[in-house]
């Protein structure tokens, strides 16, 4: 299974969106969640990757059936759902994503998925990617139930998430038994894995586990440390 890099669209412009499929990027996940922009943005940050190659993967605030609904039918590839802690969790999120008889999600033929009415029918449509993100110690429980759901493409742990998770909760397993327990499910059941990376020195030990999903920090990161590098050199002056 081919690694597919990634990164975090943080800050809702159309122009960095544009930018990371320019440089080649595999795919983006444009943040509904904790992002700085609202869905209303979503379609222009859409149309910036159209012609390219880039996936468009949409972090949902929630797994709300209206809101996986109206991302699809603006055309994006796929959906990441926070939080998935149960295999009702995923099960609910695949009915979202999914027309009948696998799934609930309305039919609209004139959305801009399918060129507004131009283009292919609703049963030609690849189905869309569903990254689970594994979030807590109750989903890592239950990861390999939810790596089992017919739907779900790929586990996707959140990092800092699932860190203050397991201090709140003053958990017994480490974090690194939690990652590598949550590849495992994934691999056992022939599904993908990721993870957000922030720190270039986590490479070498991430490669290693053989995460197919991999997301390069975000702009909105990669923004602030190039602000802080340069005023940094100019305080200096």
């Amino acid at each position: 299974m081919k690694t597919q890099i990634g990164t975090f669209i943080s800050t809702g412009s159309p122009a960095l969106t544009e930018l990371a499929a320019e440089c080649g990027f595999d795919w983006v996940l444009i943040d509904l969640e904790h992002g700085c922009e609202s869905e209303a943005a979503l379609p222009n940050q859409l149309r910036a990757l159209r012609g390219s190659q880039t996936l468009a993967i949409v972090r949902v605030s929630a797994p709300h059936v209206d809101l996986i609904g109206r991302v699809l039918d603006w055309g994006a590839d796929g959906i990441m759902v926070p939080h998935v802690d149960t295999v009702a969790h995923a099960e609910h999120c695949v009915q979202a994503a999914l027309y009948p008889p696998k799934g609930m999600r309305g039919v609209s033929r004139t959305v801009r998925a399918y060129g507004y009415g131009l283009r292919l029918p609703v049963n030609d449509v690849p189905k869309p990617i569903i990254l689970a993100q594994i979030e807590t110690a109750e989903g890592v429980s239950n990861a390999n139930s939810i790596a089992e759901v017919e739907g779900i493409d790929a586990l996707f742990i959140g990092p800092a998430d699932l860190s203050y998770d397991l201090k709140a909760r003053n958990s017994p397993h480490s974090y690194d038994d939690c990652l590598n327990a949550v590849v495992k499910a994934a691999k056992h059941h022939g599904k993908g894995c990721g993870i957000l990376v922030r720190h270039a020195d986590d490479k070498e030990k991430l490669k290693a586990l053989g995460l197919t999903w991999v997301a390069m920090d975000s702009d909105l990161s990669l923004v602030r440390e190039g602000f802080k590098r340069n005023l940094e050199v100019g305080r200096a002056w």
